[in-house]
């Protein structure tokens, strides 16, 4: 098989996709290498030329030669290579909402990570926690666009001491706000309706937070060990704060009772079950005086070399190439068995 890391994107995550492709591309030693410009072009790019760019979390990544494709539909229907199968280095917009699943889908291509329905579920966060609600524990959301964030906020601002508003399809914390019951919402509720994108809005959930990678390691899926995020106050598990490393710290694994532990964990995997993932997924959790949340789950969390899922294999004794491969080799398993439904069914 030949092996395409597959980043970039049009999504405001794509330096991060950039960062994952690095480490991805790295470690598995010189596979092929598609740059999915915001323009939609697709440039193939050396191991090297990708290993060189410096700064990716802020600065563009920007290809030295002409694009090879106009746009990735065209790329897939005439893919230069035999049995292809892409690691998708993707994080945000069409690259994991199940746009790009789809396209590969539909032309029985091999593909890390979570099919196009489970990738579609689970990105749009209201939907996700409606599938889950009867399963583990949530908390108390709304979800409103434009000018019905004002009536939405305020209403659980009633209820709730603090609340967080958040995009209700995206990832790495952009456009995330906290509001408490005795500041001001004016601003924020501004900021809020201007931006365009329908949001979550919902209660804010105060204890530990957790996070906790899942993957199928060929025998089935298991929980990777938690990790801690401990944010100093006065700041937040944003952007900067994952990928900046201002104002948070991040253990792994987790110095958390065992109890706690072990719900985080099963919470996680009911997660990835119930939604249909495959390969592998992140769940992030609140561990609560009565419970362990959800919050949400990422179906293409980061590859980076300082991203959590990362970190959970090492605390595990997982070789970050050793997993890389194996989510390859399943990746070809599953594109296998649908072929063949696909030809028994024809």
């Amino acid at each position: 098989m030949t092996t395409i890391v597959l980043f970039g994107g049009q999504s405001d995550e794509r330096h991060v996709s950039v960062a994952s492709a690095q480490n991805v591309a790295r470690v598995l030693g010189r596979p092929l290498c598609w740059f999915w410009a915001p323009d939609g072009r697709v440039y193939d790019v050396s191991v090297e030329e990708l290993a060189a760019h410096q700064n990716p979390f802020k600065a563009d990544f920007a290809p030295s030669r002409p694009a090879v494709f106009p746009d990735l539909e065209q790329a897939l229907d005439t893919l230069p290579v035999e049995a292809p199968v892409f690691f998708l280095a993707l994080h945000g917009g069409s690259g994991e909402n199940g746009t790009v699943q789809s396209m590969l889908e539909t032309r029985g291509i091999a593909f890390t990570g979570s099919g196009a329905a489970a990738s579609s579920a689970a990105f749009d966060k209201g939907r996700a926690k409606e599938l889950l609600r009867d399963k583990v524990r949530t908390a108390e959301s709304r979800i409103a666009e434009g000018a019905e964030v004002d009536a939405a906020a305020r209403s659980l601002l009633e209820r709730h001491a603090r609340i967080v508003l958040k995009p209700l399809a995206g990832g790495s914390s952009r456009g995330l706000f906290f509001l408490g019951k005795d500041e001001d919402p004016a601003d924020t509720i501004r900021k809020v309706a201007e931006s365009g994108v329908p949001y979550i809005i919902e209660q804010f959930i105060s204890g530990r937070e957790l996070t906790v990678g899942v993957i199928d390691n060929g025998e089935g899926v298991i929980a990777l060990p938690v990790v801690e995020i401990e944010v100093e106050a006065g700041h937040a598990f944003d952007y900067e704060g994952k990928y900046l490393g201002k104002g948070t710290r991040e253990v792994c694994p987790a110095n958390i009772d065992e109890e706690v532990a072990r719900s985080a964990k099963q919470v996680a995997l009911v997660a990835h079950l119930t939604l249909g993932c495959e390969g592998y997924s992140r769940s992030d959790l609140m561990a609560a005086e009565d419970a362990v949340y959800f919050l949400e789950l990422n179906t293409l969390p980061g590859m980076t070399t300082s991203s959590l899922v990362p970190q959970e294999l090492r605390a595990a004794g997982i070789e970050f190439r050793d997993f890389l491969e194996q989510q390859l080799e399943l990746a070809v398993e599953r594109a296998g068995e649908s072929a063949n439904v696909r030809s028994a069914t024809a």
